[in-house]
């Protein structure tokens, strides 16, 4: 706790000289005078101080409360970013995709990941993983399920097609059709620059529970993992804010609420399948060099040659 004093500045009184017949009433005087004067010195300084200290201690009663409320206002302004990716299975037979989607009849749940809307046209970015059953289908029974929130709230679900894959960066592309429905596209941030220590957040679906968000800090930075293709990403950021199965794929947010990575992977205990605190994002500076060739081209652009 800080508290704030005054000290009272040193007041220097000059008494003219005086007649001696007046010197002992002339003590007397400026020895009251002095006692007054420094007696309503004391009470200026005892008032002035107990003001600040009031004022220090309320501050210091509001700041978790303002921290509170940004990070509520963090949540509420990216959420709406954020998608519930799942990936199903059509039962062999099933002609009508689309009623199938609709209800989830007649197919097999293969797992749940998250994304994050990258612009206006409806693309979404996410983990390969997530999406390699969908991406790698040989029997056309692989479809992708979006949950989004348009720009009125309004809950909605959409078939995701792949529009490009990079399994090196464990990266991939999504799209749905938008047409009639506005979206948020997320800030995109940097990651250049960051340190460990500040603030992170993480929003995503961990097991099936929508916008859930988690918070830490920026535990490391340059670390390497493994992507899919057994390749090594490199750079990678890590973090305490917890990411387990289910947040694949969904943002790494900052104090400001732009984006600085893609949650990617946890370290695990042996059959937990729970976040250890030691996590990692793919770093949003690798991310936004890979989209735009996933974007127009469906591939990096060392793989179009």
């Amino acid at each position: 706790m800080v508290v704030l004093g005054v000290v009272s500045p040193q007041h220097i009184i000059i008494i003219p000289s005086v007649p001696t017949h007046q010197t002992r009433n002339s003590q007397y005087l400026t020895r009251r005078k002095a006692l007054i004067f420094t007696s309503s010195s004391l009470f200026s300084s005892f008032m002035y101080t107990s003001h600040h200290y009031s004022a220090a201690t309320a501050f210091q009663i509001d700041q978790p409360q303002q921290q509170e409320d940004r990070l509520v206002q963090l949540f509420q302004e990216t959420s709406p970013s954020v998608v519930f990716i799942k990936d199903l299975e059509l039962a062999k037979g099933s002609n009508d995709s689309t009623k199938v989607l609709a209800n989830d009849e007649n197919a097999k749940l293969e797992g749940t990941g998250s994304g994050f809307i990258w612009d206006k046209f409806g693309h979404i970015v996410t983990n390969y993983h997530v999406v390699a059953r969908l991406a790698t289908d040989q029997s056309g029974l692989q479809r992708c399920k979006v949950s989004l929130v348009n720009a009125k709230g309004e809950s909605i679900e959409k078939e995701a097609k792949i529009v490009g894959v990079d399994p090196a960066y464990d990266l991939a592309v999504l799209k749905v059709d938008v047409e009639g429905d506005a979206v948020k596209p997320v800030s995109v941030g940097t990651s250049r620059g960051l340190r460990v220590g500040q603030s992170c957040f993480a929003i995503g679906n961990p097991y099936g529970y929508e916008n859930t968000l988690t918070t830490g800090v920026v535990s490391g930075l340059g670390r390497e993992i493994p992507a899919p293709n057994g390749a090594a990403i490199k750079g990678a950021i890590q973090t305490d804010a917890a990411i387990n199965a289910g947040n694949s794929g969904g943002p790494l947010i900052d104090s400001s609420g732009h984006v600085i990575g893609v949650n990617t992977a946890t370290f695990t205990r042996k059959g937990s399948g729970m976040s250890s605190g030691v996590n990692f994002a793919i770093p949003i500076d690798t991310v936004v060099q890979i989209i735009p060739y996933l974007i127009v081209y469906g591939t990096t652009y060392k793989d179009r040659y």
